[in-house]
């Protein structure tokens, strides 16, 4: 899976949610936030098991967050970062999918020696005919 080095010019906003939901549907999109451990998320082999820290947030897509009080607010902030994209059947892929794709998508951003922070953003969406989730890891 390539990365690419992405910058997001724009902020795209979430209203937060419990949890993601088991079926989405093609005009849904959604964002999880993870906090990753330190250590292992400047490794090029890292520990699986350890790598996920924290499901800090979950969000749904919304048009108008003008009137939604920051508390209720999720972000995918604007700024530069570490972009992979799988296209996938199932709206929402298990979590052992989920480590497997981010420690592919770390190996090969620290061999082509981007330096990346201990955050990772997945964002879940119908596209171009498929259900597509992107991994964001931002760079330093």
């Amino acid at each position: 899976m390539p990365v690419i080095n992405l910058t997001l010019c724009k902020p795209i906003f979430y209203l937060k949610q419990k949890d993601l939901p088991v079926k989405t549907g093609e005009t849904d999109e959604y964002l999880s936030f993870y906090e990753l451990d330190t250590e292992q998320s400047e490794s090029i082999e890292p520990v699986k098991e350890r790598l996920f820290v924290k499901l800090t947030f979950t969000g749904k897509k919304i048009i108008d967050q003008e009137n939604l009080p920051d508390t209720e607010k999720a972000v995918l902030p604007k700024g530069r970062y570490i972009f992979s994209q799988i296209r996938r059947e199932s709206p929402v892929l298990e979590q052992k999918e989920l480590i497997d794709i981010a420690v592919e998508q770390q190996k090969d951003a620290l061999w082509e020696r981007y330096r990346l922070t201990n955050q990772l953003y997945i964002r879940y969406l119908y596209e171009d005919g498929s259900f597509v989730t992107q991994f964001f890891r931002p760079c330093v």
